[in-house]
């Protein structure tokens, strides 16, 4: 039987052609205004996830 992907994954994370993972940074839907122009620029930025997370990712996002 096929592995079916983790939709919910498959919505966060992104697999780059090297292999790396990729995710949009975290609370970035409102309070923004508290913060500082270079705290809200730097959450723009999409962030590589370099953390012992990856493995269980990679699994769940088999195609």
């Amino acid at each position: 039987m096929k592995i079916k992907t983790r939709k919910a994954i498959a919505k966060r994370f992104k697999i780059t052609k090297k292999g790396k993972i990729i995710a949009r940074t975290a609370n970035q839907d409102h309070f923004n205004s508290r913060e500082s122009g270079n705290k809200t620029r730097q959450k723009r930025a999409d962030k590589q996830i370099v953390t012992g997370v990856k493995k269980a990712i990679k699994r769940q996002l088999v195609k």
